[in-house]
């Protein structure tokens, strides 16, 4: 009986897991959650903890939100193995600030880098340069590209890629009057904390990327565009 129990708290626990990492890969706070489902922002949290158990009906409702199969939501996080595959159908596609990002992995798996695939506009406005400790890696899937980096330009084109220190002030820039599409991979710095004159700005959200491993800081890579017709401010 006791062997019972056991299993059953560590199936809510399997299940809490798994809801909370599809909520934060979503980029989703509870409360919005519950917007969606219908749920309480109480009773998903307690979901999320595995105080709760959830209903079949509960459980489809998740599903569908997340789409996801149902049998799916029953799989622990943690239990993957040495391999996360991420479905084409579980990326789900945001803006901020003027551009379109999808993370491409599962942060707080383990792993050090962010893969994302970003969609740069022509027309997205402001001047701003960005920073932020680690190292970014680009790569030009379609369009035209200028990487504008620490006072220097450099011309980037489909199959071209760019590597970079990333605490150096950055922003990328559609040309030609078309959108960019790029691969993005991150790799934040967790060696050392950052400085607290360090002045760290990011175009995507820190909401925007799936969870970090716990008690480490989220010095997250973002990507950046110009204005329309390819020209920096």
């Amino acid at each position: 009986m006791k062997q019972e129990r056991e299993e059953i708290q560590e199936q809510l626990s399997s299940f809490g897991a798994r809801l909370r990492e599809l909520r934060l890969q979503r980029g989703l706070t509870l409360q919005e959650l519950a917007a969606q489902s219908g749920l309480s922002k109480a009773f998903l949290s307690r979901l999320e903890s595995g105080d709760r158990q959830a209903s079949i009906s509960a459980a489809l409702t998740l599903s569908k939100i997340f789409r996801v199969s149902l049998a799916s939501l029953f799989e622990s996080p943690v239990t993957g193995g040495l391999c996360t595959v991420i479905r084409a159908a579980e990326v789900v596609e945001k803006s901020a600030n003027g551009l379109k990002y999808a993370p491409l992995s599962n942060a707080d798996r383990f792993f050090n880098v962010r893969p994302m695939r970003v969609k740069v506009p022509p027309s997205r406005r402001g001047s701003e340069h960005y920073r932020h400790e680690g190292e970014e890696w680009i790569y030009v899937l379609h369009g035209k590209l200028t990487l504008s980096l620490a006072g220097k330009t450099y011309e980037l084109e489909e199959g071209d890629a760019a590597h970079f220190e990333s605490h150096l002030p950055h922003r990328l820039i559609a040309r030609g009057g078309r959108e960019a599409e790029i691969l993005v991979v991150a790799a934040p710095d967790w060696s050392r904390p950052t400085s607290p004159v360090f002045n760290e700005r990011r175009s995507i959200p820190a909401s925007g990327f799936l969870a970090l491993p716990q008690g480490k800081p989220d010095h997250s890579i973002t990507a950046e565009s110009g204005r329309k017709g390819g020209n920096k401010k």
